[in-house]
């Protein structure tokens, strides 16, 4: 348990030594990271441009046999052409002779050779086999294609010969090579069709010679249109097991293209067979790369592991040798947690930490001293800025008073005189209130309903007031004086002069553990950058009265409670004005206010009224347990 506690406790809080020995080890394990990813990166970058390099090459090379292979049918489609077919007389001479030789020759590569007129009607053909029945060649597309370029070279994809019968019924998978030739017959030019039958098999063997050297990668061939040709995966493919991205890859132009095809990233390398147009295509998946990196993968992480516990011992090592002098130091220094600002300080180590020690010891003795005269002044400088700032709303305020009343004598209306010499007096009791700051929210409402029954007299009841305060928080604590100011504001920046009836409302409420004191009026509205003039008490903001209402107010509800509480203004032009103050909810009591007068942390009092509540709760659970 003690054990556990301990590792808690490091965790939590740990020591000058622990954070050097985090800290450096951190640093060289985040070193070492970098370079191993960074090598690794490298190396994988590398890896991978090798492969694709010689795939590339190695696709070059098939392309090129391809090619080799593709011109050599050529040639025997040229070789009949020029040497036997041009310059014969088809009435006169016979042409199955040449035919036969030129089969003979190249029969390993060749399925068969044969010449139709424009009829489609058979010339010769080599070997000599029977011609299927009611077969019209003219609907073949290699026919078709032949007559319609007459001056092109016709490849077609794989097919099963199909114009003659053959007696072994073996029937060969060939590429048809056809061309437009020109024949005469008994002296008059006619048109015919060349058809050179190639031994798919010859391009078949060729690339799973390719094929079986890969594992993951593999070598297709299709058509420009993306009818495949040629597939290691053919049969999978015709039944719909797998599917090839054949018509896409189709229209890549020669060279490396990245794509994504059935959610596996992979590379895809394109080379353009001449003559045909075909597409030699190599694919790469993703995975073939990393195939060859796990090794590397390994070394480098159990590199980095041996690395990093060796780092490991000596951050060890050096971290406790650098911070033992601090630790002990920072031991001799723990009592003054305590209180105690005389300590016995360790004064050892390197020059630095002697130094420290030495410094320490000597300013120990001064603190208690500075911090004894430190809260003495600022609580005379706090006392201060709150008289001062009181004693700026008194004449401002008294003076607007006795202007309205000395008009009113003037005026001869003594009866409205006597009301606000009375409201006057009422309002001057709370004022005073025997030299307090903190009054209750009771108190201060009351002043601000005598503040504004003497203005409406004044003001002859151009406006409203309506005071709907909650009256749950009339038992606590507020800073005396901060709805007038307010109120005044109301009346000389809002509804005075409007066209219409102007409305004031002041409410009260308690929200989220504080409260709120809002006065709003239906006025001409403060532009926002006014707002902020007023908030700062700048002097470019209009001023009339004492010129200090709003900023003051915000300025000893801050002083006297927090910086999170005081003054929110919402204004609109034309929209009217709303003034929020926001102060803690304290119960108004002479502990609580003699607290507050004597500048006591507002915390410390919201606190011990939690404690407070909290342990009246449990009294209450404890007596009502009792009494079941």
């Amino acid at each position: 348990m003690k054990i556990k506690n301990l590792i808690k406790k490091y965790i939590k809080e740990p020591s000058i030594q622990i954070r050097a020995l985090v800290s450096f080890s951190f640093v060289a394990a985040a070193i070492m990271l970098l370079i191993g990813v960074t090598l690794y990166g490298r190396f994988a970058t590398r890896s991978k441009q090798m492969i694709t390099q010689t795939s590339e090459q190695l696709l070059g090379q098939v392309a090129s046999n391809l090619e080799d292979y593709l011109l050599s049918m050529r040639r025997i489609s040229d070789a009949m052409y020029y040497d036997v077919i041009k310059d014969k007389d088809l009435a006169k001479n016979s042409l199955s002779t040449e035919i036969n030789l030129l089969y003979e020759v190249n029969k390993d590569n060749l399925v068969g050779i044969a010449l139709y007129d424009k009829d489609g009607k058979l010339i010769t053909a080599s070997p000599v086999m029977n011609e299927k029945e009611n077969l019209d060649v003219t609907l073949q597309s290699w026919y078709t294609d032949a007559m319609q370029e007459l001056e092109n070279f016709h490849f077609s994809t794989p097919h099963v010969q199909n114009l003659f019968y053959d007696s072994s019924y073996k029937y060969s998978w060939v590429i048809s090579l056809s061309r437009a030739v020109n024949l005469t017959d008994n002296g008059v030019p006619v048109m015919g069709v060349l058809l050179v039958d190639m031994d798919y098999l010859t391009i078949e063997n060729m690339l799973n010679r390719i094929n079986s050297e890969t594992t993951e990668q593999y070598v297709y061939l299709c058509s420009g249109n993306g009818d495949i040709i040629f597939h290691p995966r053919q049969m999978q493919i015709m039944s719909g097991i797998i599917t090839e991205n054949n018509i896409l890859e189709a229209s890549y132009d020669d060279g490396i293209h990245e794509e994504r095809f059935n959610g596996e990233k992979r590379t895809v390398i394109v080379n353009t067979v001449s003559y045909t147009g075909w597409k030699l295509i190599n694919v790469i998946p993703a995975k073939t790369y990393s195939m060859g990196l796990l090794n590397m993968r390994l070394f480098a992480v159990m590199t980095i592991l041996t690395a990093f516990l060796a780092l490991l011992v000596v951050n060890r090592l050096v971290a406790r040798g650098i911070t033992r002098p601090i630790v002990k130091l920072n031991d001799s220094i723990k009592d003054v947690e305590n209180g105690n600002l005389q300590p016995e300080v360790y004064i050892g180590g390197s020059y630095e930490i002697r130094h420290l020690g030495r410094t320490l010891k000597t300013n120990f003795e001064e603190i208690d001293k500075l911090m004894k005269t430190t809260v003495r002044q600022q609580e005379e400088k706090r006392k201060s800025e709150l008289d001062a700032l009181q004693s700026q709303i008194n004449p401002h305020f008294l003076y607007n008073t006795l202007d309205s009343i000395v008009w009113m004598i003037e005026g001869e209306k003594n009866d409205e005189a006597v009301f606000m010499v009375t409201q006057l007096a009422s309002l001057f009791r709370v004022s005073l209130s025997r030299g307090k700051t903190i009054i209750s929210i009771e108190d201060e409402v009351k002043h601000a309903r005598n503040y504004m029954n003497i203005q409406k007299v004044r003001y002859k009841n151009e406006f409203t007031v309506e005071f709907d305060i909650d009256k749950k928080i009339n038992n606590y604590c507020t800073v005396k004086l901060i709805i007038q100011p307010i109120l005044e504001n109301a009346i000389y920046y809002g509804v005075e002069g409007m066209d219409g009836e102007g409305e004031i409302n002041v409410r009260g409420y308690m929200k989220d553990e504080d409260i709120y004191l809002e006065v709003e009026d239906n006025g001409i509205g403060i532009p926002k950058e006014q707002i902020e003039l007023i908030m700062k008490q700048d002097e470019k903001a209009k001023k009339r009265g004492s010129g200090v209402g709003i900023a003051n107010v915000d300025k000893r509800i801050k002083l006297r409670f927090g910086d999170e509480y005081g003054i929110r203004i919402y204004s609109e032009p034309d929209e009217g004005t709303r003034v929020v103050m926001r102060i803690p909810a304290i119960e108004y009591n002479e502990h609580n206010q003699k607290l507050l007068e004597e500048g006591t942390d507002v915390r410390e009092i919201l606190s011990s009224r939690q404690v407070s509540e909290d342990n009246s709760m449990i009294k209450k659970e404890n007596e009502s347990g009792d009494g079941k």
